[in-house]
């Protein structure tokens, strides 16, 4: 397996494709990245939940993608840093809740770990909130399981400006609701650290 950060921006279409090849071979990676702007929809998406058209997306140089995970309307853009594990999980004998409980865990811990947020979830709309405001959402979840195989995966926002998610009705609440490292007056620069953290204890979990 392979750990990957990577540290130009990659287009979201040429994400897919490596996903997609990636279960076709059943070839194992956990990679680190950012993307350009870019709004993607679940398969439960809701058309009001755009709120504007792909031609003025595009006009503003953002990218629209239909994918097939879950869930509504989120959003990517340069500052976010995106987590894709691509695990075999009928190799490593385990089951998607087993997967979900761990992987979301790990990256609680590493934020604490690196800026003393604590978050919690929030039954009703799948991420990780601020224990002190829980309406503040710093991560969001797409997790996308086909043949016991894993894609797209978690967002942290650290130091995107968010304007890409005042686009859409994120996940069917309010832009407002989102915040980032950032934002909360925290120090950006030590998402190295959260990297090295989090990888680790993934290197750990998988035994690569």
């Amino acid at each position: 397996m392979k750990i990957r950060n990577l540290t130009n921006l990659i287009p979201y279409e040429k994400y897919i494709k490596y996903q997609e090849n990636s279960r076709k071979k059943r070839r194992e990676s956990i990679i680190f990245l950012e993307h350009p702007p870019t709004i993607t929809a679940g398969t439960g998406f809701l058309e009001n939940n755009l709120l504007l058209s792909r031609n003025d997306l595009y006009l503003k140089g953002i990218s629209l993608h239909f994918i097939k995970r879950g869930g509504d309307f989120t959003a990517h853009e340069p500052g976010q840093l995106v987590i894709y594990p691509h695990i075999d999980l009928k190799k490593r004998n385990l089951n998607v809740t087993e997967f979900i409980r761990f992987f979301r865990g790990e990256i609680q811990s590493a934020v604490f770990k690196i800026w003393k947020i604590d978050l919690i979830e929030n039954p009703e709309s799948p991420g990780l909130y601020l224990k002190t405001d829980p309406i503040k959402k710093l991560v969001s979840f797409g997790i996308y399981f086909k043949s016991f195989f894993t894609g797209y995966g978690a967002a942290i926002n650290i130091d995107n400006s968010l304007e890409s998610f005042y686009y859409i009705n994120p996940c069917g609440g309010s832009a407002l609701n989102m915040t980032s490292i950032k934002q909360l007056g925290l120090d950006p620069s030590k998402k190295k650290e959260f990297i090295e953290i989090l990888k680790n204890n993934l290197e750990g979990k998988f035994q690569i």
